[in-house]
């Protein structure tokens, strides 16, 4: 008979081993085990806060970017408005929220290394689910690029499934951008590194704003200059933050260059990214589905494009939990990499209340 490894990490056991003398420390101390001291408690609120405010600030300069496409475009028309809303709850469902949900398996195997001061795995992790997502963002590019057909046949209308395609077709070198920008954050997320993601997501912003004028307002590309801005920002965005990671002390120990190992155990990362990508989808997907439904009403092209302002709106304030999630689950990981569960109890206690 196969003898079990029970040292190996599996998806019921912990990816980063407790030592036996941090399990019969935590087992003793039953004061602490029972109930969390007034210090303590004081002190998660602010490590918590400390992450949770700037990640919310990055989660919203980010959201703006495509809420900032929309503006620009809402002055071309609504044709140009219902395309382009369109296209983005499109790409947001076949694309983005996949590639959100996947890159998210970094804050269980970022954190807990993080935890566990093995500062190199970090690296390694990060550049697996960068290659992963790489090559996951293949066939998703070659949905965007038939996404006018597509739309057609679920029945939406021909004008605005064409407009959409036009805008989708543009879209495409963002997907890429986009998932290696989530991999990025979450990896100076998970060791607490989130001011230069203020900063970097901030400056992207700002010259977002100025792409947008220039490539929707004057350069004559209509609605497609606002895809090809969108894309332009993530990817400055991305190299705004490589080139920190890349040169910045605080990343010595956790980035120390690409490495062949980044191409091995791919499979335990699937583990956990796959699972991670379907509960971020179907939350997406609840949301996004509703902009797709309204192309099937009487009238598309105004009930679309106010449909999206309405909900594009209403999304800036689920970036305040979602922020907090971003910090709880750094918290977490952290706190059972280094191997103190009842740490990770309270970090959970802090934030449900």
């Amino acid at each position: 008979m196969e003898r079990k490894d029970h040292n190996k990490p599996t998806l019921s056991t912990p990816l980063i081993q407790v030592s036996e003398e941090n399990r019969l420390d935590n087992g003793n101390d039953k004061n602490y085990r029972n109930s969390f001291k007034r210090k303590e408690i004081l002190e998660e609120v602010k490590r918590q806060l400390w992450l949770a405010g700037p990640m919310i600030s990055v989660s919203l300069l980010q959201f703006c970017l495509q809420i900032i496409s929309l503006m620009f475009v809402g002055h071309l028309g609504e044709l140009s408005l219902s395309g382009a809303s369109m296209a983005t709850s499109f790409c947001s469902v076949t694309g983005c929220s996949l590639l959100m949900g996947m890159a998210s398996a970094l804050e269980t195997l970022s954190g807990q290394s993080y935890g566990a001061k093995q500062y190199h795995m970090l690296g390694i992790h990060t550049q697996r689910a960068m290659f992963v997502l790489l090559i996951v963002s293949l066939p998703l590019a070659v949905i965007w690029a038939n996404t006018e057909p597509i739309l057609i046949a679920v029945g939406q209308d021909v004008a605005i499934a064409a407009e959409a395609g036009r805008y989708a077709r543009v879209m495409i070198p963002s997907l890429f951008a986009y998932g290696l920008l989530q991999c990025l954050v979450k990896f100076l997320q998970t060791q607490n590194i989130v001011f230069p993601m203020v900063v970097s997501s901030g400056v992207a912003t700002l010259l977002h704003v100025l792409l947008c004028w220039a490539l929707v307002l004057k350069s004559g590309l209509g609605s497609r200059g606002s895809a090809l801005a969108l894309s332009i920002s993530y990817w400055i965005n991305v190299i705004f933050l490589a080139l920190y990671i890349k040169f910045s002390s605080s990343c010595a120990k956790t980035w120390t260059g690409f490495s062949r190992e980044a191409f091995q155990n791919i499979l335990t990362f699937l583990r956990l990214a796959i699972p991670s990508a379907v509960m971020v989808c179907l939350e997406m997907w609840s949301f996004e589905m509703i902009v797709l439904l309204s192309g099937l009403l009487p009238n598309p092209e105004l009930e679309t494009s106010v449909l999206s302002i309405t909900l594009n709106t209403a999304a800036t304030v689920w970036m305040i939990p979602f922020g907090l999630s971003c910090a709880v689950s750094t918290r977490v990981s952290n706190e059972l990499g280094a191997g103190r569960p009842e740490a990770a109890r309270l970090a959970v206690c802090v934030v449900m209340a």
